[in-house]
């Protein structure tokens, strides 16, 4: 017989008994809801922060969430765009994207990132179904600026084969390639493409990872990182002529999503170990939240309280 130390495990229940005691509202307030999970940066790069993430979006499933996952790829593709002697540029926060680039941002994203992501997810299970923004016409496009090339503006999102893939349990993981009104394809950023797709599914919310801790009003200024704000201040933000220029696709994105019904978008730092557990199953989260209502993490946390505390009073828990 093993005796365990009484002062130990009594401490580590406690702990464990506060952590599932905070999440249990948020548990209540997510289950059933599609999250879209905008996914990128070095949180990607990284195979053991990849896992990690991918690890948090299977829990969350496992707790009867509807995942989505719309990713990037920028650092593969810049690589392998350099190695084929290609100049890498960006305006605004966007690939400029000539016709040799655009065949390699197709072969990238769809062929080995997405596949690995896919793989990756389903080593838990047969859970994970990828696809590109071209699959089912879910992405339509039309170039959004010569300087650009071919970086696409969609003009329509068409959502079927995503809310198919959701009806029969699996996760869409999503490569943001677009069909384009010329008959090619377009390359989407894939901070546009989340917030596009998320809006026409009818999502309860967008979490974007990425390797910085949320939105900033002068970035890289640490000091001016911005933990709430509501979508009027995002769209006034945006205007902001000093805006960082990596900011102006979230933003786009985030403002689009919130005019479209999403009732809240959230920016975390995905090299933060659960980073994306903590912004959705406890009480302070990290990271910048935005919402149309402009209420902070611990407002909504009164709201969820309240709801969980009528349940109780009902027998509903």
């Amino acid at each position: 017989m093993k005796f365990a130390s009484s002062a130990k495990r009594g401490g580590n229940s406690i702990l464990a008994g506060e952590v599932l005691s905070e999440a249990m509202p948020w548990i209540k307030e997510i289950t059933g809801k599609t999250i879209v999970v905008k996914y990128g940066g070095a949180a990607m790069v990284s195979e053991d922060l990849r896992k990690a993430v991918m690890g948090d979006i299977l829990m969350l499933k496992m707790l009867g969430v509807k995942p989505v996952i719309v990713h990037g790829g920028g650092n593969a593709i810049s690589k392998e765009m350099k190695e084929e002697g290609i100049e890498v540029e960006f305006v605004n926060g966007q690939r400029v994207t000539t016709d040799a680039a655009m065949q390699i941002v197709r072969r990238v994203l769809t062929g080995e990132v997405n596949q690995q992501l896919v793989w990756e997810m389903n080593q838990h299970g047969n859970i994970a179904v990828g696809l590109s923004g071209a699959d089912g016409g879910l992405l339509i496009a039309k170039q959004k600026d010569p300087e650009l090339g071919r970086i696409g503006e969609i003009i329509r999102v068409n959502p079927g084969i995503v809310n198919d893939l959701l009806e029969d349990d699996y996760i869409p993981l999503i490569s943001t390639i677009a069909l384009g009104d010329d008959g090619g394809i377009f390359n989407i950023n894939a901070d546009i493409a989340a917030g596009h797709i998320a809006g026409a599914i009818g999502a309860h919310k967008v979490i974007f990872i990425s390797d910085v801790d949320g939105i900033y009003k002068d970035f890289p200024d640490e000091d001016t990182l911005i933990a709430n704000m509501s979508v009027d201040e995002a769209k006034e933000l945006l205007s902001d002529p000093n805006i960082s220029k990596g900011m102006i696709p979230k933003l786009t994105s985030c403002i689009h999503a919130l005019d479209e019904g999403v009732p809240s978008v959230q920016f975390v730092n995905g090299t933060t170990p659960h980073a994306l557990l903590i912004e959705v199953l406890t009480d302070e989260g990290i990271g910048t939240l935005v919402s149309n209502t402009g209420k902070t993490h611990a407002e909504h946390q009164a709201e969820v309280d309240h709801f969980a505390s009528r349940l109780l009073e009902n027998r509903y828990l």
